[in-house]
């Protein structure tokens, strides 16, 4: 994987190639290439790297071809380098082939075409299909694709150029998104709308199972079988603005500067007349009446949504929950059945671990519940009900606005079992929705204090390790903030449950160790202090988190992060801002790429 964009009109390619692959650099890679048919001959580019590495082994003088594909990889097979790079090609230099996914069954693919004759160059899973359209080509490169994808098991969006047909692309996916964009004479295929979106608002969005054969001539989409499929255009209706940082040094800064509206997008036409009102959710009174237990799956960043999502509906919905990492929910032979609801949250919709854990639940006869930032996404369209986190599209690898977001619909969530439960006195639903409405804006007041927390992040330049702590709400909120710190700044950073210390963690702690402690859960907060005694007896230099007003805890820390005062419940959509902040500057001071950090994926698209 990683990214891919292909274009065939009456304008010169490869400059809309190289602008599609800079509008997908957000996805992490380590290497790209492009590759166009001029006249007689099938021209592949290719660098390790930077796209500026590509652009300068382009040159000036590239080829003014007005047929192309592209690919920015993030290796899987094969470590990054020139050869593993994409596109891949065939024996004869007559088919190229740019992929994201995973080829499962390409070791026994290549051993068969090697005894054919077949000569490889790379150690990726990708270049088995080059070979393959090679072996199944006999004057129609459609068909030849659809021999590969019955031969092939795994993952795949895929497009093919072909020197022996140079008037189109064939396209493919399962498992792994493409889109089709519609321009005026001129035709896209791009594994994400932000790669297009300076040239058309109008795409098609491919189903799993789907192809595609693009031409000058127009755009024909079958299933694997070739039977048409009928296809609605998708009107994108964000701005490519969206898309750009906006006057910002990061789009990561930018990101946590959204986060007051992409709160307010994402709950306001949900709540009327002190109700969540979740108009795309089917789940009846009936149904849930039937559910006894929730599963919430999800990955990384979203996984500590869910950590939160559980007490929420534990606490509300009076509903036992379990989270689990989606990448092991379906190895452990998981008790659900159909009087289980599954909750799977997913930033893209297309994280490969969710989908698997997904279908897994569906295929057990479980209800699922789907939370994602990406309309048309495989999650949505798979699950039976989805909540849209209205976050916009989010650039930098490190989640902020998605995560705040998803925060958001785990209170949406909760609240509106609750609702339809009964188990919650309309009393206490109204205290919660007025306060919720209030969130936005407080959220504006921590973004505030920007100056103070960059101030404390210069102290992080040159620490090794730091630690989070806090107590219920407040250790969920702390898991994400450490995963910040670390996948951004590259300081080790780890959270606990801070009645953990004593369990093992206080050996590590020292005077050159920061602790950032989170106090906000009103019901603990005397034994957070206690912990917070504990580690300050060991000398770390410790930063409070806590309410304004509350004096109390500036008297056992070396400096405190105030935050407005809300519900318990809400403060983890609070909380966490000073954490991206403190992560984010802490970043920049130790000369990190922060947008784009080293070895990750925004989207993890394989298993």
């Amino acid at each position: 994987m990683c990214g891919i964009v292909g274009y065939i009109g009456k304008r010169v390619a490869i400059p809309i190639l190289v602008d599609g692959l800079k509008k997908l650099e957000y996805r992490g890679y380590d290497s790209a290439g492009v590759a166009v048919i001029d006249q007689d001959k099938l021209l592949v580019s290719k660098s390790v790297g930077k796209l500026v590495a590509l652009e300068e082994e382009l040159g000036e003088n590239y080829s003014q071809s007005c047929l192309g594909i592209g690919h920015t990889r993030w290796a899987t097979h094969g470590r990054p380098s020139f050869v593993n790079a994409h596109p891949h090609i065939d024996c004869k230099q007559e088919f190229a082939v740019v992929h994201n996914g995973i080829i499962e069954n390409y070791l026994e693919i290549k051993e068969s075409l090697i005894e054919k004759g077949h000569q490889f160059v790379s150690e990726t899973d990708t270049e088995v299909l080059a070979h393959l359209v090679e072996e199944f080509y006999d004057g129609n490169l459609e068909e030849a694709v659809r021999k590969v994808i019955g031969t092939i098991r795994g993952s795949y969006a895929m497009v093919v150029l072909s020197l022996k047909d140079p008037d189109k692309l064939v396209a493919a996916r399962k498992d792994s998104p493409m889109v089709v964009g519609l321009g005026e004479g001129e035709f896209f295929v791009a594994s994400d709308i932000t790669a297009i979106l300076s040239y058309t608002r109008k795409v098609y969005i491919l189903d799993d199972g789907e192809m595609v054969v693009v031409t000058e001539d127009g755009v024909k989409i079958t299933d694997f079988q070739g039977n048409p499929c009928s296809k609605e255009v998708y009107d994108v209706k964000w701005d490519a603005v969206a898309a750009e940082k906006g006057g910002y040094e990061h789009f990561m800064l930018k990101e946590i500067h959204e986060q007051p509206k992409a709160l307010a997008d994402t709950m306001m036409s949900r709540l009327k007349d002190d109700r969540v009102v979740l108009e795309e959710v089917a789940l009846t009174p009936e149904q849930l009446a039937q559910i006894n237990k929730v599963y919430i799956v999800a990955c990384g960043t979203a996984w500590h949504a869910g950590l939160v999502g559980k007490t929420l509906i534990e606490r509300w919905a009076h509903l036992p929950v379990e989270v689990d990492i989606a990448s092991e929910f379906r190895y452990r032979s998981p008790l659900i059945d159909e009087h289980t609801l599954v909750v799977v949250i997913s930033q893209s919709g297309e994280t490969a671990d969710t989908l698997a854990a997904l279908r897994e639940a569906k295929n057990r006869g479980a209800h699922v519940f789907a939370v994602t930032n990406v309309v048309g996404s495989t999650v949505s369209r798979e699950a039976h009900d989805v909540i849209f986190t209205w976050a916009g599209p989010e650039i930098a690898v490190a989640s902020t606005k998605a995560y705040i977001t998803q925060l958001e619909g785990m209170v949406l969530l909760g609240l509106y079992l609750a609702q339809i439960k009964g188990t919650l006195p309309q009393d206490k639903i109204t205290e919660i929705i007025t306060a919720l409405k209030k969130i936005p804006e407080q959220a504006k007041a921590v973004l505030a204090q920007e100056s103070l927390i960059k101030e404390l992040a210069q102290s992080f330049v040159n620490v090794e390790d730091a630690f989070f702590i806090g107590r219920s709400l407040d250790w969920a909120v702390a898991m994400e903030g450490a995963l910040k710190l670390k996948e951004i700044s590259y300081i080790h950073a780890e959270a606990y449950a801070a009645g953990e210390l004593k369990h093992g963690t206080l050996a590590l702690v020292t005077e050159q160790t920061p602790i950032i402690a989170l106090a906000t859960q009103r019901d603990v907060f005397d034994k957070t202090v206690s912990n917070v005694k504990e580690v300050k007896a060991r000398d770390a230099r410790v930063i409070g988190l806590t309410y304004q007003g509350n004096t109390s805890l500036a008297k056992s820390v070396d400096h405190v992060i105030y935050i407005p005062e809300t519900i318990d419940e809400l403060a983890p959509l609070l909380a966490v801002i000073p954490l991206q902040l403190l992560s984010y500057y802490a970043s920049v001071a130790r000369g990190c790429d922060v947008d784009k950090p080293r070895n990750l994926a925004k989207s993890v698209t394989v298993e």
